[in-house]
């Protein structure tokens, strides 16, 4: 039963109830990863686990004190807040502490913050504020310029610390905007370019060219209903390919195919760019604008591979691709987990049994790789019972989101969603092999207070929303 005026009457028990299995499951596995042969106490903080409990006991107050706050107090500040969190973000790059090559810390006491965490929640907020604003469409350009510099600032500054990781995880916003209208052509152009990034990496860039062209005259040919214009242009272009070709055979210049096929490819399209616009050919100078774009991005892959990612950040792609094979170099914390995981079998050697944990052979294993803690020490039954937790919440908030009456919570709600599956499909994705380590860490489950703070704050805003969801709050 739903009651109007008593917001603690309609706290969702079951969304609450998966959040401390999780930090409790959590703990004892940060515990296993981290306790010595010699007997400490559970409350030592000179040790993770210590810490952690302490990292806890705050979240439950943290997520007490978000009850105790009106719900409209999320919409009215939540600009104010954006606008703290940008300064903080730019005051982590002068006055924070580097740690494994990135100033992404604030240190205080013994204790660490990272300002990248707390950035999710709060974008979360600043883009529901927009996108429920008056007049707000998302169709209209300007209003899309305007959530793309609410969703981008962020991770620009963490770029610049450098943490890609983080910075990553803030595409997953682009899920909020679909379920609010966002073009599904768009979304599927953007899978087309995920697509294109490991073909990029995988197949030869001459290659990729030639399919682009034969798929893009296809689409032509269904688009224009003429075989005999699409043989014009292919010929057209075959022609213009090949007397490069042999201009740089025979002067013996050392031009890759390529570029040679750029050369021809560009001028080609500029001219039925031209052709088009006289003609009005809109709709096909479309296939020309796709063309043009999947180009651009297979040069800017290329850029970013050489000249903005550092070489274990490249090594990591090469070895999750299987280009390189590297167990004892960037491949060695994948390696390990995967021996932990495979050698827990299905019921796993038993609580603070797990041989690959007890002799830290897997690096960061009570953060990112607490996963494979999960694997050895579990098994195949503790590592379904984690999966379906997180999947039983993500399902829980689609559920919550779904049913509000206000248009900011379900903005807001969705964002959680998104952020909260991010993590927890590269997290697990990275310790099995499947994804390159960016180092993530696990919601609600890895060592480190920033992270269970930040969605803390995620769940248990969206949850104060939801107890006002009889309410039109925006």
């Amino acid at each position: 039963m739903v009651h109007r005026n008593n917001i603690y009457a309609n706290i969702d028990w079951i969304s609450i109830s998966i959040w401390l299995i999780m930090m409790a499951f959590g703990w004892m596995n940060i515990y296993s990863a981290n306790v010595m042969e010699a007997d400490t106490g559970v409350f030592d903080l000179s040790q993770r686990f210590g810490k952690q409990l302490i990292w806890i006991g705050a979240s439950i107050l943290l997520a007490l004190l978000l009850f105790i706050l009106d719900a409209k107090f999320y919409i009215y500040f939540s600009y104010f807040l954006y606008a703290i969190l940008i300064l903080i973000l730019m005051g982590v790059l002068v006055f924070g502490k580097e740690i494994n090559g990135a100033k992404s810390w604030f240190v205080i006491g013994g204790f660490q913050l990272q300002p990248s965490e707390f950035a999710k929640p709060i974008t979360a907020l600043a883009l529901a504020n927009l996108m429920t604003s008056h007049n707000y469409n998302i169709k209209k350009f300007l209003h899309l310029i305007q959530t793309g510099l609410i969703i981008l600032a962020p991770p620009l500054l963490i770029l610049l610390q450098p943490d890609l990781g983080s910075a990553l995880v803030y595409f997953a916003f682009i899920f909020v905007l679909f379920r609010e209208g966002f073009s599904a052509n768009t979304m599927l152009m953007l899978a087309a370019l995920g697509f294109l990034f490991f073909a990029s990496i995988l197949l030869d860039k001459a290659l990729i060219l030639l399919i682009l062209v034969v798929v893009s005259l296809i689409i032509y040919m269904f688009a224009a209903k003429s075989l005999k214009k699409t043989a014009i242009k292919a010929a057209w272009t075959a022609g213009l390919f090949g007397m490069l070709y042999g201009i740089n055979y025979f002067i013996e210049t050392d031009y890759s195919l390529f570029i040679l096929g750029l050369a021809a490819v560009i001028p080609t399209s500029i001219i039925l760019a031209i052709k088009g616009v006289n003609t009005r050919e809109f709709g096909h100078m479309k296939i020309l604008a796709g063309l043009v774009i999947a180009i651009a991005f297979i040069i800017s892959v290329d850029f970013a591979m050489n000249s903005i990612l550092k070489p274990h950040q490249q090594h990591r792609i090469y070895v999750t691709l299987g280009i390189e094979d590297d167990p004892q170099g960037v491949g060695y914390n994948v390696n390990q987990s995967k021996i932990a995981i495979g050698s827990g079998g299905f019921s796993g050697k038993g609580y603070l049994n797990g041989t690959q944990t007890k002799l830290h052979f897997v690096p960061e294993q009570s953060t990112d790789f607490i996963f494979c803690t999960v694997g050895e020490e579990w098994g195949f039954l503790g590592t379904t019972f984690i999966i379906l937790l997180y999947v039983g919440l993500l399902l829980r908030m689609v559920m919550l989101a779904e049913r509000q009456r206000s248009s900011f919570s379900r903005i807001f709600g969705y964002g959680f969603i998104s952020i909260l599956f991010t993590h927890f499909m590269i997290n697990i994705g990275m310790t099995i092999g499947l994804l390159p380590v960016i180092g993530i860490p696990l919601p609600f489950f890895s060592y480190g207070g920033s992270s269970l703070w930040a969605f803390t704050m995620f769940l248990f805003i969206f949850l104060r929303l939801d107890a006002n969801r009889l309410e039109l709050l925006r």
